[in-house]
């Protein structure tokens, strides 16, 4: 398979402002908070990065709940990130990923399966950054 390329730009609007805009004109702000000399209008860079793991990761599950034949209505993932403050640079040393899944009968195995396929093999995200950070899964399936 052929390498794809992504276009995308990160341009200053003013002070610790930018906006992140890719080749389709969808666009993202990210600012620091008040607190390290922002205004707060956006995503932080780190907040950004675990919103990627986790939205890489909801794909695939959503992708492979269905493939399984199972009546996924909703998921949410709650991600929460442990960083390593002590000296720079300040990466992600953990990453917690909480899947509640909601459906009919939803079958837990199917449900570990697609936990484990997207962690291992399909999510992007989460591969790019795997060498530096621990990813810790769980998940709750809520009957609806």
């Amino acid at each position: 398979m052929s390498e794809e390329e992504y276009p995308v730009k990160v341009k200053w609007v003013n002070n610790f402002q930018f906006i992140a805009k890719d080749d389709q004109n969808h666009s993202i702000v990210l600012d620091l908070p008040e607190s390290s000399g922002g205004e707060n209008l956006g995503f932080t860079p780190t907040k950004l990065l675990l919103v990627a793991v986790a939205g890489c990761t909801a794909m695939d599950i959503v992708l492979l709940m269905r493939k399984s034949n199972q009546d996924i209505k909703g998921l949410e993932v709650q991600v929460t990130g442990e960083q390593r403050l002590e000296e720079y640079p300040h990466y992600f040393k953990e990453i917690t990923l909480k899947y509640i899944v909601k459906g009919k009968s939803i079958d837990e195995g199917a449900l570990k399966r697609a936990i484990k396929l997207s962690d291992e093999k399909y999510c992007s995200v989460g591969a790019t950054i795997k060498g530096v950070s621990k990813i810790i899964t769980s998940y709750e399936i809520k009957e609806i």
